[in-house]
């Protein structure tokens, strides 16, 4: 049998090699779509062991860019939330317009024992977190909690209060705020719709809680955002605290400063003054009705009519007021009559008249 060989065809690649690069394709597309999801808010520490006093660095890149970081040191690999960290000794940092973050963050001993990883979360915005594993040099580890077989365990991953005071809880409206925390399930069914209790505490009292039921599902090893209302009673102040539990396990706590409402005191101030002017109003009113009331003073008789007849005796002293009324040129001051005016008598007096006008003016 004879074989023809054209040698202006090329031979046709073996099927094996088009196999492989279809399997390749086809591989090739998960891959890609793994990396793509990998791309989120990373962080790394420059050491993976120190102890405490001491510092490190912790770096960051593909964050949300000016948006504020926190940074704790966390023991139990934050299973119980933000209650395992060393809250005290934390720090913040804001990344840059390019997304990335340099800080360093001091050495202390969180409250639960390692494994510890250092927890950075967004405090405001999207939430976004990210956990580095990290070695505190002579803090003790144990064993993570085991994990409930065929049921649900809800942790927080972050919490903040939302919201402010208006002007009625300034005049004495109850507080109202809005606890707003990120959970996730840790364990292996799904929670559906929670019963989360919220309880709220002052200075040394006990909180008091009360049950709130948040409508959705938080799928096993997924996360979601619960909100729960919280409100105080009517004219409360002072320092408070905000505490979350579910299945009877507390799981996060937030301090809540309210302020002291100064318009019920303004009120009160007001209230005492207009009461105190009403009653002493009332007061003048009821004297001036029950005072007696007084005759008016009758006036002066009028004087007589015509020019008073001029006397022998001296003139009076310049600017001397009127006369009395009940003394008048004809009667004497001393209650005796008053000598004869002799412009009255007829002729001339005599001589012994004369001696006894000039006695009695002596």
């Amino acid at each position: 049998m004879k074989t023809c060989r054209y040698g202006d065809i090329p031979a046709r690649p073996p099927a094996v090699l088009t196999v492989l690069a279809l399997v390749l394709l086809t591989l090739g597309a998960p891959l890609t779509g793994g990396a793509a999801a990998a791309e989120g808010p990373t962080a790394r520490v420059s050491e993976a062991e120190a102890g405490t006093g001491g510092t490190v660095t912790v770096t960051g890149a593909r964050w949300r860019p000016r948006a504020l970081l926190t940074l704790l040191i966390c023991g139990q690999n934050m299973i119980g939330g933000t209650n395992s960290c060393a809250n005290g000794d934390g720090r913040a940092v804001t990344v840059g317009a390019d997304g990335t973050f340099t800080t360093k963050l001091p050495v202390a001993e969180p409250p639960e024992p390692c494994p510890c990883v250092i927890h950075i979360a967004t405090v405001t915005g999207a939430a976004a977190a990210a956990d580095v594993t990290f070695k505190v040099a002579g803090h003790p580890v144990a064993p993570l909690p085991k994990e409930r077989s065929g049921g649900e365990r809800l942790s927080v991953l972050a919490a903040r209060l939302d919201g402010s005071s208006g002007l009625l809880t300034w005049f004495g409206a109850p507080p109202r705020r809005r606890l707003v925390v990120t959970v996730g399930n840790l364990g292996s069914t799904p929670a559906r719709d929670p019963v989360f209790e919220v309880g709220t505490s002052h200075g040394v009292f006990a909180p008091s809680w009360e049950e709130q039921r948040w409508r959705g599902t938080v799928q096993p090893g997924k996360k979601a955002r619960v909100e729960l209302d919280v409100e105080l009673s009517a004219g409360a102040h002072g320092d408070y605290l905000v505490s979350l539990r579910y299945g009877g396990k507390l799981l996060v706590e937030e301090p809540w400063a309210v302020g002291r409402p100064w318009g019920v005191a303004l009120f009160w101030v007001l209230l005492c003054v207009v009461v105190a002017a009403a009653v002493f109003r009332i007061g003048m009113a009821v004297v001036n009705k029950v005072r007696p009331r007084t005759a008016p003073a009758a006036p002066p008789p009028p004087s007589s009519p015509g020019p008073a007849p001029s006397s022998p005796g001296p003139a009076p002293a310049s600017g001397a007021g009127p006369a009395l009324p009940w003394f008048t040129p004809d009667a004497s001051p001393k209650g005796t009559d008053a000598p004869p005016d002799f412009r009255t008598v007829r002729g001339d007096p005599t001589d012994s008249e004369r001696n006894h006008v000039r006695c009695d003016e002596e």
